[in-house]
């Protein structure tokens, strides 16, 4: 939408201000809307761009149990989600240069399985028209691959207790990138009661509705308002922006990261307790948990003897941790020394440490 600015831009006492001073057409200003093709935040989708894998790039599904591969994604069915790489100049945008795609292989009948993001808070976009749009294609061409949901979940004690759907139509994928669209309108919340607050959410998925065994590969998730599909952009802009919009969600370090060294200081408080804080480098939604770890070890130095050791559980201890860092507890019964000072680190460079905050 376009907005006039008034011929006069001084007024004193008693001047009347008319339409003739709002309709001016010497200059107009875009407002945020369908109409604007670039703007920071219009997209909802977080990491549409397929840029950020912290897990890694190749991960197995398991019927029934979603599984995050790229940052924010999550799919279920049998088979992979990994990330592939485009062939440079064979991006499906001119003039955006994607470097990498997702591909959501199913190897057994996938129907009724998912693939998506949890968008949090689900007042998002409530009582408006949203476009969904994404580019896809196929190993093999594919009738009614799948149908585009989109839900508003209230959180853990809201009402209703069952998701709200809005579903659109089912579509046809080719062997070649195509973008597809669809507007759909979200319901209001009005009548519907909120549970735990950080935990409600808008779903965006592609709802498997195929039987075959195939490959389903995706570039450039957006989600915005209007009924126009606009050129797709990611949420913050920046390649450094979304990884902190990631974090906020998951967050991994890893041996090559921190060189094997130091990671964090800490104490042992039993013969069978290690503490030590670690600091993230965003907020997260909510206090973390301990979702995945490999090579973790805590060194234990005593004068000129060192001690490596390899704990049997790794938790956060809730009671004294947040959203911008966690108190982390390493269990190894009968290995430390009360009061005993010491570090955590990661014995390799392919070792890792993850936090999720997942919705």
């Amino acid at each position: 939408m376009a907005v006039g600015f008034p011929l006069k831009t001084t007024y004193a006492n008693g001047d009347v201000y008319s339409a003739s001073d709002v309709n001016d057409t010497n200059g107009t200003i875009n407002l945020l809307g369908s109409s604007v093709a670039y703007a920071a935040g219009k997209n909802k989708i977080i990491n549409g761009d397929f840029n950020i894998w912290q897990r890694g790039t190749s991960i197995a599904l398991a019927a029934g149990t979603a599984v995050y591969g790229a940052d924010r994604f999550r799919a279920t069915g049998n088979g992979n989600f990994s990330r592939q790489t485009f062939t440079p100049g064979t991006a499906p945008v001119a003039g955006y240069e994607g470097q990498y795609f997702a591909r959501w292989n199913l190897t057994s009948n996938s129907q009724n399985y998912d693939f998506g993001q949890r968008i949090e808070n689900a007042r998002t976009f409530a009582g408006q028209t949203v476009t969904f749009s994404f580019w896809a294609k196929a190993s093999a061409t594919t009738s009614n691959a799948f149908f585009p949901r989109i839900f508003q979940n209230f959180g853990t004690g809201g009402s209703p207790s069952s998701a709200v759907y809005t579903d659109g139509s089912n579509i046809n994928l080719t062997t070649s990138w195509t973008r597809y669209t669809v507007t759909l309108a979200i319901p209001s919340v009005s009548g519907k009661t909120f549970g735990t607050e950080n935990n409600s959410y808008l779903g965006v998925i592609l709802q498997c509705n195929t039987t075959s065994v195939v490959d389903l590969d995706f570039w450039g998730w957006q989600l915005e308002q209007g009924s126009t599909a606009t050129a797709f952009q990611t949420q913050s802009g920046s390649l450094g922006g979304e990884l902190a919009l990631c974090q906020r969600y998951y967050w991994r370090i890893t041996g090559a990261e921190s060189s094997n060294a130091l990671i964090s200081t800490g104490m042992a408080l039993s013969t069978s307790l290690f503490d030590a804080f670690v600091n993230f480098p965003v907020a997260m939604r909510t206090t973390p948990t301990v979702t995945d770890y490999s090579g973790t070890r805590i060194v234990i130095v005593t004068g000129s003897v060192s001690q490596v050791l390899t704990p049997s559980a790794v938790t956060v201890q809730s009671a004294n941790s947040g959203f911008t860092r966690a108190l982390i507890e390493w269990t190894k019964a009968g290995s430390f020394t009360s009061g005993d000072d010491g570090w955590f680190s990661l014995a390799g460079a392919s070792d890792y440490f993850g936090l999720g905050a997942e919705l």
